[in-house]
């Protein structure tokens, strides 16, 4: 997690393109110039900075589940609540669960945990711009290998008439 370049996610564990279930995992750092403000002597993860976690975990599997066909572009949380603070160093498991894709929209449902306690959770609801419409598409691909998504689209064992996931190519195509 390196979070003042909002890299939330480390690593895509699994997806399920049948269930259109998602799992991450990130690691806070032990330090970050986000604490020495949030808060000076007592360093928490700003909660949203959590739903920003929420946010790509989900964004990651609404591309996996369109076939990276189309961006998410955030445009509202509902419900979000902090259950619990986050301390630097904090080992963290984030889910996320597509509730509806399509007509340009799609809606998940994430939830962060640690050490078996959850830590935050909310509703996420995404506009999807086809790729070739924005500037994205080549920098997003690249950030999907980097965590692991590729892989764990590849490992998963996709329900019939799931939309097949085309391989990066390395031209951002």
């Amino acid at each position: 997690m390196l979070l003042e370049y909002f890299q939330m996610i480390d690593r895509v564990e699994a997806v399920d393109l049948g269930t259109g279930h998602l799992s991450a995992k990130s690691l806070v750092p032990d330090a970050s110039p986000v604490f020495e403000g949030h808060f000076p002597g007592t360093p928490l993860v700003p909660g949203v900075l959590l739903i920003e976690t929420m946010a790509q975990a989900s964004g990651f599997l609404v591309m996996a589940m369109t076939g990276f066909s189309a961006m998410p572009f955030l445009m509202m949380v509902d419900g979000a609540k902090m259950r619990d603070f986050v301390n630097p160093g904090t080992a963290l498991d984030i889910t996320a669960r597509l509730e509806h894709e399509g007509s340009g929209y799609a809606v998940t449902k994430a939830t962060i945990t640690s050490g078996g306690r959850k830590v935050a959770d909310c509703q996420l609801k995404f506009r999807t711009v086809p790729f070739e419409q924005t500037e994205l598409a080549a920098i997003v691909r690249q950030r999907a290998v980097d965590v692991g998504l590729m892989d764990a689209i590849a490992a998963s064992k996709p329900a019939s008439g799931t939309a097949a996931v085309p391989q990066n190519s390395g031209d951002g195509q």
